[in-house]
Parts: structure tokens; sequence; C-alpha cells
């Protein structure tokens, strides 16, 4: 059984593996698109340039259009009274600023986080979760929240899913091009027609592929999350009493969509099984509850 330094270093480790993988990944990708089509590295460079300016605009703006999206309020002090007060105490224990509170006025219970950085963060939880889960149980999901600050994961999910849209858009423009190229492909020599397949193919697979990389490092640290999060709460069962609460909760959350699921403690569409197969779980946002609450319940 491990400890709960060493489920957090082990979540860390496996993350890292991940991150490194997409990487490959996507120079692999560039550099195939480069040589297929025939612009070489200039591909690449072009592709930098679109994906910084998109970076620019999420990297400052993300926090402002998830909340806008949400139809989430600033929280009341004297209103959500243990939202506050449970941040704020947890907030000194871990040595965070304390982010901007914010509230969605909805039945379901969930909250996220995000924020490019400890700095310029926000904690957001619906009035289903505030009003459900005693103290001990809202601290183990804000402890959670709070982890995915401090590890800068709301960062890391948001240049994650710039490089996707970078991929998907690389694609895009490579399939667009080849109606355009096929003549000069026909004088093309045999290894730049190989490549150009190579190409084609990649084309078409690269942004399934690169949605389950995203898919498997969302995964990847929510268990991290959990675990930081007991790492300061200490208390491994308040979590896992309210990762049970919520997944017995069946109503969706109205305002979530698609893009923005994978920042939830659990995932807000209820669309998922805990049951499903391995090729389905590969496009869950988040890991099955029961895994989640398991490795809470065997920390010491």
């Amino acid at each position: 059984m491990l400890n709960v330094y060493e489920q957090v270093d082990q979540n860390k480790q496996k993350s890292a593996l991940i991150i490194a993988l997409f990487i490959g990944f996507i120079a692999l990708f560039a550099w195939v698109l480069g040589e297929a089509s025939g612009y070489g590295l200039s591909f690449v460079g072009w592709g930098l340039i679109i994906s910084g300016i998109m970076s620019f605009g999420s990297y400052y703006y993300s926090d402002k259009i998830i909340l806008t999206l949400s139809k989430a309020r600033p929280a009341d002090r004297k209103k959500d009274f243990h939202f506050y007060t449970v941040t704020e105490n947890l907030c000194l224990a871990m040595r965070l600023p304390k982010p901007k509170l914010y509230v969605i006025d909805d039945t379901a219970m969930n909250a996220f986080a995000t924020g490019r950085d400890p700095a310029h963060a926000v904690v957001c939880a619906t009035h289903g979760i505030l009003s459900r889960l005693n103290r001990t149980e809202l601290e183990g999901v804000i402890a959670h929240e709070l982890s995915h600050i401090q590890n800068y994961d709301t960062r890391l999910m948001s240049v994650v899913a710039i490089l996707v849209g970078m991929v998907t858009l690389a694609a895009d423009f490579f399939l667009r091009s080849t109606r355009f190229r096929s003549r000069d492909n026909k004088q093309a020599g045999q290894i730049q027609m190989i490549m150009f397949v190579v190409g084609l193919v990649l084309a078409l697979l690269s942004p399934i592929i690169a949605k389950l990389i995203q898919l498997a490092i969302s995964r990847r640290r929510e268990f991290l999350a959990d675990a930081s999060g007991v790492k300061v709460t200490r208390f491994p069962d308040g979590l896992a009493r309210a990762l049970e609460k919520i997944s017995k909760d069946t109503e969706p959350l109205e305002v979530a969509n698609k893009a923005t699921a994978h920042l939830y403690i659990t995932n807000p569409l209820k669309n998922h099984h805990d049951s499903v197969g391995w090729f389905a779980g590969m496009f869950a946002t988040h890991p099955p509850v029961k895994e989640r609450i398991a490795a809470l319940r065997q920390m010491s």
C-alpha cells in the first residue's frame, strides 16, 4: 500500500511521461506534414506562430470565458460562509493566495478550478455541492481544486487544449491543401509520395490521437489532485465520501459542455458509467469514480 506522498510522486511521474509522449507526437506530426506538403520546417514555424497567438488569448482570458459560459456569480461571504472559510483555511495550510470564489446557482453537485497561475486563480462550486456536503466533505473537494491550482494543472490543461487545437488545425490545413498538390505529387519522387501517404493517414488520425492523449492527461491529473488534496487535509475519507455523494447525483449541470467538462471534479454531463470497458474509458474526461474512491481508501 502506497502512502499519500508516494501516490503524489507516482502520479506526477505518470503525468510527465504522458506529456513527454504528447510533445514527441506533435513534433513527429509537424515534421511528417511538413515533409509531405513540401513546406519543410516552415510548416512547423507557421504552426508555432498560430498556436502562440491562440495561447496568448487562452492564457489571459480563459478564466473569464469559462465563468461567463458557466453563468457563475461571485461568492458572498455571508451567504456562502463555509465555502469562504474552508478555502481560506486550506490556502493558509497550502501557502497559496486565496483564489476568487464563484458559485453556479444550480442544484447539480460539482466544482472546478481555473486560472493561469495561483495569483490569478478561481475556484467555482455549484449551489448543490455547497448545500449538500458537510464541512469535512467540502474541505476534501476544495483541497482537490486548490491542488489543481498548486500543481499548475489549470495552466497545463489550457496549453494541452491549445496543442490539440493546433494539431487539428494543421491536419485540416494539410487535407485541404492535398487537392491543390495532387498534380505535383504525380511527378514527385518515391520518397516524397511515401511521405505524402503517411502524412495523409496521420492527418486523418492525429486529431483523434491528440484528443485521446489530452483525455489521458486529464484523468491522470485528477488522481494527482486527489492525492495532493489528501496530503493537505490528512483525511482521505472526506473526499471519498464527497465523491460518493456526487456520483449518486444524477442531475447534469446545465451550463457545462464538452469543452469545459474536463475542468470539473467529476463529469458534469452525467453521460458516463463506471462500468464502461477500457476502450470507452479512453474517451472519458475523468477516471471512474469507483477507482478514485478505492485509491483514496488505500491511502495512509
